[in-house]
Formats: structure tokens, C-alpha cells, sequence
């Protein structure tokens, strides 16, 4: 992928011989790069069959950025740099759209949350954008992918996937399957609520995975939001639910032995009082009922997209192992089973 990278840095004005090149493994869909030289870039490949129209992308972070810098101009929103002429994206022989952040220095992300402080700053630091954000027009942003977090929606494509799936994949997954039957409460539960009207439209993160913060090399302080692929117009308990998913267990999404899956009631403490920190004085009366809702729905969901990849054949998150994606499902469906019984729902 080497000369295909010297002729996207080229049209940056950036020469490759002035870089080392270093791939970063963290995500399960863009490929991205490190460029380490006297200065230092973030160099990404955008997954064209997850994000179809990668210029809405553009479109959202123009949009954002324009708010905040006229209202909020201290604050650190990460955006692309242009090309020669001007453009945020280069698509490159296989049409996959590249694109280039700044590298900031003094910076460092971390895979798993280490404790209940990092946890607290990251939450916040994921409010306060849509905080920030909040008195924007969400219809003027564009649904980059539609139906992303909508819990009805990926009911129904496991569905399908249980209709048209592999046959001899089906029956191992047999239990996982059952599993997933099972917590389809939590499906009725979701339309309930998205159809009482309880639920505001905001602009929110939707992937707000703790390595999705960039952290003062250091210490606990959040120095900005990143990877905002997804920055859209959404409910709040997806990006606090996907907090609670990511964060609180010990171990992440890939471990396979899920006797070492917990919830860490320190850190879903600190999630929950890091996000109201910025966000208790724009959220409703009824959406601050519902918080509770948000943990256990988001680790469904996520759990049975695992689970849908797996019996289709793998065609959406990157995997290493034939079996992975079914490890990722039994992970989630593990930590949900830990996050209903500690709220008395299961």
C-alpha cells in the first residue's frame, strides 16, 4: 500500500521519503496510519462499504466546526487538513477516500480504561461536545449511516440472518442465537420509547469508545473527541450506552474467557457522573429517567451485530480468527446478562 500512500501524501503537498509510516490496529473498519516525521499526521482510509458517502462525513465536520469555532473558539476540534486544491478527501486507484488530521503532540489514547478517573473525564469530554452542540439544527446534519443505533432495525437484520445465513455457522451459534431471542425485551422497550416521543434528536458522537479520546500524555485530562466519522444526529443514550459497553468491564470486547467480564461499578459510577457533568442542563426530565436503559440496550445491540456478521459470513467488522465475531457476541451478551442483573432487570 506503499505507493498508493505516496501518491495521497502528494496530494497533500507531503512528501512520503519524509516519514515513517506506522499502521494503528485500533477499529474495526478504517485502516489508519501514523506518519511520524518533523511533523507528525494521522493518515486514514475510510471503509467506502461502511460509509458509502464519505463527503457527508466532510459535510458534518464543516458544519461542527463552523459552530464551535464562531461559539466555542477555545475548543479542540479535530478536523482534516486540505489538499493542495482544497479538498478534505483523495480517493485513490480503488476509489477508497483517504484523508489527513493533524497529529497532536504530547498526546496518547488508551484501548481499555484503566480507572474510574479516565472514565470520568472521557464522559465528560463525549457530553460536552454534544453539549456544545446542542442548539444546532440536528436535520441540517446529514445520517451518515442510517439506522445505525436503531435497536428495531438490527432486530430485524439478525432476523434476516436467521433466514439467510450459513447454515453450519447457525448451528454452532446455536446458544448465542437463543441468547439474543431472549433479551428481545429490551427491542419492545427501545420502540416504546422511541415512539413516546420521550427521546430528543441531538447531535451526538456514536462511537464513543474510550480510544476515541485523546489523552495528555501523562495524566487523566482529555485533551479532545476524536475518530467523528460518526458525529450525527442521534439519542443520548447511545453514546452514554456505549460508554457503559466499552468501559466497564476489565476486559475489552475481544477477550474469550468471559469468566474475567465484570462490571466495574466504580467506573459505570464515574461514566454517569463524567456525562452529567456536561450534560444534566440540556437532557429532559423523562430522558434522565431512562439513563439506566442506555447500558444494557447499547451491549444488546452491539452483541447481536456481532452475532448477524458471524452467521452472514463476516462482511462487516474486520476480523483475524473464522470465529471471532462469535467471541465478540458471547463477550457482549456476557457483560449484558452482569449489566441487567445489577439493575434488577433480568
Amino acid at each position: 500500500m506503499k505507493d498508493q500512500i505516496k501518491d495521497i501524501l502528494a496530494s497533500f503537498d507531503l512528501d512520503v521519503a519524509q516519514f515513517r509510516i506506522e499502521r494503528i490496529n485500533s477499529g474495526h473498519i478504517n485502516y489508519t496510519y501514523k506518519l511520524s516525521g518533523r511533523s507528525s499526521f494521522i493518515l486514514q482510509r475510510i471503509n467506502k462499504s461502511v460509509f458509502t458517502k464519505p463527503e457527508w462525513i466532510a459535510h458534518n465536520h464543516g458544519l461542527a466546526q463552523t459552530y464551535l469555532k464562531e461559539n466555542f473558539p477555545d475548543y479542540l476540534f479535530l478536523d482534516t487538513l486540505k489538499t493542495s486544491t482544497g479538498l478534505d478527501l483523495v480517493y485513490d486507484k480503488d476509489d477508497f477516500p483517504w484523508r489527513i488530521f493533524p497529529y497532536i503532540e504530547g498526546s496518547h489514547t488508551v484501548d481499555e480504561v484503566g480507572n474510574a478517573a479516565q472514565a470520568f473525564n472521557a464522559a465528560a469530554a463525549f457530553g460536552a461536545l454534544s453539549k456544545k452542540l446542542s442548539p444546532c439544527d440536528p436535520h441540517q446534519f446529514k445520517v451518515i449511516i442510517s439506522n445505525f443505533h436503531d435497536l428495531d432495525f438490527r432486530y430485524h437484520q439478525f432476523e434476516d440472518a436467521l433466514a439467510k445465513g450459513i447454515a453450519a455457522r447457525k448451528v454452532v451459534a446455536a446458544s448465542l442465537i437463543s441468547k439474543c431471542q431472549e433479551y428481545h425485551f429490551l427491542v419492545e422497550r427501545y420502540s416504546k420509547l422511541k415512539a413516546s416521543g420521550k427521546l430528543r434528536l441531538r447531535i451526538t458522537h456514536n462511537d464513543t469508545k474510550i480510544n476515541n479520546v485523546l489523552f495528555a500524555s501523562g495524566s487523566n485530562e482529555v485533551l479532545c473527541v476524536i475518530d467523528l466519522d460518526t458525529l450525527m444526529p442521534g439519542y443520548f443514550i447511545y453514546d452514554l450506552g456505549d460508554m457503559v459497553r466499552t468501559f466497564v468491564s476489565p476486559v475489552s470486547e475481544e477477550e474469550s474467557d468471559f469468566t474475567k467480564i465484570r462490571v466495574r461499578e466504580e467506573v459505570k459510577q464515574a461514566i454517569e457522573e463524567g456525562y452529567l457533568s456536561e450534560m444534566r442542563q440540556v437532557l429532559t426530565k423523562e430522558e434522565l429517567e431512562v439513563l439506566s436503559f442506555a447500558g444494557p440496550m447499547m451491549t444488546y445491540m452491539i452483541g447481536m451485530r456481532f452475532l448477524t456478521d458471524y452467521l452472514m459470513g463476516d462482511t462487516y467488522y474486520q476480523i483475524s480468527s473464522p470465529d471471532q465475531n462469535l467471541i465478540r457476541a458471547g463477550n457482549q451478551f456476557c457483560l449484558l446478562e452482569h449489566l441487567l442483573t445489577q439493575a434488577h432487570q433480568y
